[in-house]
C-alpha cells in the first residue's frame, strides 16, 4: 500500500478521526478496495489502515455531514465486521 502525504490545513476545521477496528482478516486487495470505497464518499476525507496493525483504521470525516456511527456503517457497508473504538 502506498502512504498518501496530505496537509492538515486543508481540510476541514470540522474534521474528526476516528479508529475503527476490523474483525475480519483482510487481504491487501480487500483493504484497498475498502478504503477506495469510504475515500469516495463526499464526506471522508481519509481512510487508512495502520501500519502492521491492518485491523485497525484511521478514518477522518466531516463531522457535518457524517456522524461517527454512520461511518462505522459505511465500513459495515463493505461487508466488513467492524466496531467503532473511539476518537483519536
Amino acid at each position: 500500500m502506498q502512504q498518501t502525504v496530505r496537509s492538515i490545513e486543508s481540510e476541514p476545521a470540522h474534521s474528526v478521526e476516528i479508529v475503527v477496528h476490523v474483525t475480519d482478516t483482510l487481504d491487501e486487495q480487500h483493504r484497498g478496495n475498502l478504503v477506495a470505497a469510504l475515500v469516495n464518499d463526499s464526506g471522508i476525507l481519509s481512510a487508512e489502515f495502520c501500519p502492521m496493525r491492518y485491523h485497525l483504521m484511521l478514518i477522518r470525516y466531516d463531522r457535518y455531514i457524517h456522524s461517527s456511527q454512520e461511518v462505522l456503517d459505511r465500513v459495515r457497508s463493505n461487508h466488513v465486521n467492524a466496531q467503532l473504538v473511539g476518537p483519536v
